[in-house]
């Protein structure tokens, strides 16, 4: 096996030491900044010749900093002869815009995946895209993982899943809720709502018995928070007695935490997949690590080991 090497970006360094402990790897130094006129900068500060190098970095706000940051850096590895250079993503920008909704847009996740592959990444490894199909734009292996898994084993644990029905936000999100009302045994009601502008939706009605349960919300990303509280205060409305949100990415733009007090949501569960600053964390929330699920993926990468069992979430005989 070759020597692994763990580089952490900028964005998550708590997320990438979590990593560096679980696997009881040092976090190789790196020397990053930017230059007065706001050009960056990136030199690796140890030997990574022929070594399994795993490039910790999620592309969040400023998510145009961090991907120039990611690039310069895989090219960085690239010229100092990494073995293997392998992208650790949980959160990729511009997963949004997959495809032309409008004439004469761009289809940006086709142009990052382009910027990715070009910097010389042999790997990535990323949680909930926005759409599947986005692993299709990519040249080299992509490793698309979900959260939904983790809410699946957390809610169980907390006893959680008693008179509960999962609901999916909207008609796209159908497939994920599906597999984890599957996953769970229990049935499934989806919200119609239209989508009027970028960033804001309306509900329009509810498909599905949600009177007198708990009623459970998985969604890939909460961006404003807008449209998670209508919905919750939709499902209270027609009876649900509690209701939870679960969301692999909290974008959360803007400042939702008053948003989410004052809201009928119960309780909302989130990965850190992307860091919350403190002023932007609600009572009602809660943070599922990703961490060891990421540790896992690196441990098993380096050893050429099958990924398939980390799909779900009954890991009990997984190990490092």
């Amino acid at each position: 096996m070759k020597k692994i090497q763990l580089i952490a970006g900028r964005s998550h360094p708590e997320l990438a030491e979590e990593i560096s402990k679980l696997l009881k790897v040092p976090l190789t130094p790196v020397d990053c900044k930017c230059f007065a006129d706001g050009e960056m900068y990136v030199r690796i500060k140890d030997k990574v010749r022929g070594n399994d190098v795993y490039v910790i970095q999620s592309m969040c706000a400023p998510a145009n900093d961090r991907l120039m940051e990611t690039l310069i850096m895989i090219d960085a590895l690239r010229r100092a002869s990494a073995g293997r250079i392998n992208l650790i993503c949980p959160y990729l920008c511009y997963s949004r815009q997959d495809r032309k909704a409008a004439s004469r847009e761009a289809i940006t996740a086709k142009l990052v995946a382009n910027l990715i592959t070009k910097a010389g990444a042999d790997r990535l490894v990323t949680v909930d895209l926005h759409a599947d199909q986005i692993q299709g734009f990519y040249d080299i292996p992509v490793d698309h993982f979900v959260g939904y898994p983790l809410f699946a084993k957390y809610l169980k644990a907390k006893k959680m899943l008693g008179n509960t029905v999962i609901v999916s936000p909207d008609i796209g999100g159908v497939k994920k809720a599906d597999k984890m009302a599957d996953m769970l045994g229990l049935k499934l009601a989806i919200i119609d709502k239209v989508r009027k502008a970028h960033d804001t939706a309306e509900v329009t009605h509810v498909v599905g018995d949600v009177e007198g349960k708990r009623a459970i919300i998985v969604d890939d990303v909460i961006s404003t928070g807008g449209s998670v509280c209508v919905a919750s205060e939709i499902l209270k409305k027609m009876g649900a007695k509690e209701v939870i949100v679960c969301a692999t990415h909290g974008v959360l733009s803007g400042n939702p935490k008053e948003l989410f007090d004052n809201s009928s949501i119960d309780q909302i569960l989130l990965t850190n997949s992307i860091p919350i600053p403190e002023e932007k964390i609600s009572k009602k929330m809660k943070i599922v690590s990703l961490g060891p699920l990421l540790a896992k993926i690196i441990k098993r990468v380096s050893k050429e080991r099958s990924l398939g069992e980390l799909f779900t979430w009954e890991d009990k005989k997984q190990s490092l």
